[in-house]
C-alpha cells in the first residue's frame, strides 16, 4: 500500500509524550494524525477520512467516553472504529466503553507488539467492511450507485437543504421503449445498453456531490444538490445518450435508443418531504413520455 493510500489512524491523548509514542510506533503501519483533546478529535474526524481512532479515556474537559458517544451519534462518523488506550483497568469502565461502541481496549503502559497487532487487525477489518459497504451501494450491472445509495444520499441532501435553505434538483430518467429493445435485440444487448447509458449519465454529471444512480429496471435518477435550474444539465444528458447511437429499430421516437427526463426543483421547505419530491419527479417524467418521449420536463412546485 502506498504512502498516500494508507489508512488513517487518529491518536487522541492529552499527553504529548503518549501521542508521540503511538505515532512513532504506528508510522510504518498507517498514516497517523493527532489530537490533544475531545473537541479537536471530533473536528479531525470531520476533516479526514479516519479508519480507526486510538482514544484516551481520561482527558480533561471532554473525556473519551463523551468523544465516543458523539462519534456514534453522528452519521458521518458512526462507523469509525474506536480503541480505548487507557490506564483505567476497572471492568465497569471497560464495559461502559464497549457498550458505547468501542471495539477494543489497550491498557497503559502499552506493549508495542500488542498495539501493532491489534491496530493491524482492526484496520484489516475496517478495510473489509468498507469494501463490502462499497459493493452494497453499487449496482451490479451498471457499476454506478444503486437504489440503496440513492435513498441514503437523497435523505441526507434533503436534510441539508432544510438546514441551509439551499435548493436541490431531482430527476427521474427512463429509457424509451426499452421493452421493445429487449424484445428485438435480446436481454444481453439490453444490459449492455443500460451500462453505456449509466456511464453517459456519470460522465455528464461530474460534481463530486451529485449522484447518478440506477433506480430500478431501465429507470435512473439524478440528484443535484444546490441546483435550481437543472433543465440544461438534463438536456445535455438526454443529448449524450442519443449521441451514443445505440440502434433501436423498435422505437417510435427515434432510430436510436433515447431517454425521457422528468425533473423537479425543490426549495428548502419542500425538501422536508422527500416522498413528495419523488412523486413530482415521476409526474414530470410521465408528462415527458406522454408528450412524445425523448424530451425533458422540469416542474417547479
Amino acid at each position: 500500500m502506498t504512502q498516500d493510500n494508507r489508512p488513517t489512524v487518529l491518536v487522541v491523548d492529552d499527553e504529548r509524550v503518549n501521542r508521540a509514542v503511538l505515532a512513532e510506533l504506528l508510522a510504518d503501519e498507517c498514516r497517523v494524525i493527532l489530537a490533544k483533546d475531545g473537541p479537536s478529535a471530533l473536528q479531525r474526524t470531520q476533516e479526514e477520512r479516519v479508519s480507526l481512532v486510538l482514544l484516551d479515556a481520561s482527558m480533561p474537559g471532554m473525556d473519551g467516553y463523551e468523544v465516543l458517544r458523539r462519534l456514534k451519534a453522528d452519521d458521518r462518523t458512526a462507523k469509525i472504529e474506536v480503541i480505548f488506550v487507557t490506564g483505567q483497568t476497572d471492568e465497569q469502565d471497560e464495559e461502559r466503553g464497549l457498550l458505547l461502541g468501542a471495539v477494543d481496549y489497550i491498557a497503559k503502559p502499552i506493549r508495542p507488539a500488542l498495539v501493532r497487532a491489534r491496530v493491524r487487525n482492526h484496520l484489516k477489518l475496517a478495510r473489509q467492511r468498507e469494501e463490502l459497504e462499497l459493493l452494497s451501494l453499487r449496482d451490479g450491472l451498471t457499476g454506478i450507485a444503486n437504489r440503496r445509495h440513492f435513498d441514503m444520499e437523497f435523505n441526507r441532501v434533503c436534510r441539508h437543504a432544510v438546514r441551509s435553505g439551499d435548493s436541490l434538483s431531482l430527476a427521474m430518467i427512463d429509457v424509451d421503449y426499452f421493452k421493445q429493445y429487449n424484445d428485438r435485440y435480446g436481454h444481453g444487448a439490453g444490459d449492455m445498453a443500460l451500462a453505456r447509458i449509466a456511464q453517459a449519465l456519470v460522465a455528464t454529471v461530474q460534481r463530486p456531490y451529485d449522484t447518478a444512480a440506477r433506480y430500478g429496471g431501465e429507470e435512473f435518477v439524478l440528484l443535484l444538490p444546490g441546483v435550481d435550474e437543472p433543465a440544461a444539465t438534463l438536456e445535455q444528458v438526454r443529448a449524450d445518450v442519443a449521441a451514443l447511437g445505440i440502434a433501436h429499430a423498435g422505437s417510435d421516437t427515434a432510430a436510436v435508443l433515447t431517454i425521457s427526463c422528468g425533473g423537479v426543483v425543490a426549495r428548502a421547505e419542500l425538501a422536508r418531504e422527500p416522498a413528495r419530491l419523488l412523486r413530482w419527479a415521476d409526474e414530470a417524467l410521465y408528462q415527458a413520455k406522454r408528450e412524445g418521449r425523448n424530451r425533458t420536463i422540469v416542474l417547479k412546485p
